[in-house]
């Protein structure tokens, strides 16, 4: 998108027109196969369907929002999961909640990569974000959106209003919508309360569209996907999963497990046999090199990846009843690297 605006040194990978302003409207949850299976909620979208992305490993909010506020993969920008231990430290953080025991988490050296709204403002372009007000100020919302004036919008009117004014101001616009994730989560994807979410979406992106200046593309794209699971695999309830794991990272989806010293090998062979047929088990170097973050990863981010990596498919999740009791009782849930998660759509509409 950059490219399209003519930013100088950006590569057009994506090959997208030039434009001379353009807005994002990021749909948190919005996948791509999700989005087929209901085009009669989805009409306007699904008629601009035109192509489709894929997300980053973990098909996770602060992964993508950190891989699309860069422009580079997790190996680089370094949030490669949800909950990562701080190396040496031997505690979590959570950096969807930018919450970790003991000492805070300085946002800029979690994530030093330079952002894409950074690079914006350079060139004397203010890019704005307008997205709830409880975001703003947060570890996540610094760590990923550097250099962007955040504009706080609470209601879908608020949010197509704030993207009418900053269109008028800047070349630049990012709005998000996560109702549709939340919906999601508690009752599950193509839920009654899912498919009135997704048709808010649909009805906001028609509105953005109609509020473009002429000569503007507006972008709509996600997160990440979902999948309903129905078979749950508590950690929680199975000693032999917790022994010689001393810290439970990532996310239902994909879990990191920081292991106690020399107690990776076992700990592969029993996650392996105990999750045969329900998941992917790998250590942190079979994940690296395998390029589920990219093409690498930087040295300085690979203690945070766990040493052994457990990642299901199908409908399985590996839950924490007692530790994460919240997630575990959740319903849709994503992370993993099945098309259902990882491919999102890319609409373009144009004025």
């Amino acid at each position: 998108m950059l490219a399209s605006l003519g930013v100088p040194t950006t590569t057009n990978t994506l090959g997208l027109n030039p434009a001379g302003r353009v807005c994002l409207f990021l749909v948190d949850g919005l996948g791509a196969e999700l989005l087929r299976a209901h085009p009669g909620a989805a009409p306007f979208l699904s008629a601009h369907l035109q192509r489709t992305l894929t997300a980053g490993f973990p098909s996770s909010t602060p992964t993508s929002l950190a891989t699309i506020g860069t422009g580079v993969p997790p190996g680089e920008h370094g949030m490669v999961g949800i909950q990562m231990a701080v190396p040496g430290e031997g505690r979590l953080f959570n950096c969807l909640r930018w919450t970790a025991p003991g000492l805070s988490i300085d946002p800029d050296v979690w994530q030093p990569a330079e952002t894409v709204y950074e690079r914006l403002a350079a060139m004397g372009i203010d890019p704005v974000y307008v997205a709830p007000s409880a975001f703003d100020g947060s570890g996540l919302t610094r760590a990923v959106y550097r250099g962007m004036r955040y504009r706080p919008a609470d209601t879908v009117d608020e949010r197509i209003e704030g993207v009418r004014q900053a269109l008028r101001e800047t070349s630049f616009v990012t709005v998000y919508y996560g109702d549709l994730d939340a919906a999601g989560h508690t009752t599950g994807w193509g839920s009654a309360q899912w498919l009135e979410k997704l048709a808010v979406a649909d009805r906001m992106a028609e509105r953005i569209a109609e509020a473009l200046p002429p000569g503007s593309a507006l972008y709509v794209t996600a997160d990440h996907g979902m999948i309903n699971a129905v078979d749950k695999v508590d950690v929680d309830q199975r000693p032999e999963l917790r022994e010689g794991v001393a810290l439970v990272g990532g996310e239902a989806r994909a879990r990191h497990l920081y292991t106690a010293p020399g107690a990776a090998a076992a700990v592969l062979e029993t996650w392996s046999e105990a999750l045969r047929g329900r998941a992917w088990v790998v250590t942190r170097a079979e994940a690296a090199e395998a390029g589920w973050f990219g093409r690498g990863v930087r040295r300085e981010w690979l203690d945070r990846i766990g040493d052994v990596m457990a990642v299901p498919y199908g409908e399985c999740v590996i839950v924490a009843s007692r530790a994460e009791p919240l997630e575990s009782s959740l319903t849709g849930y994503h992370g993993s690297l099945t098309a259902a998660e990882q491919n999102v759509p890319l609409v373009e509409i144009r004025r």
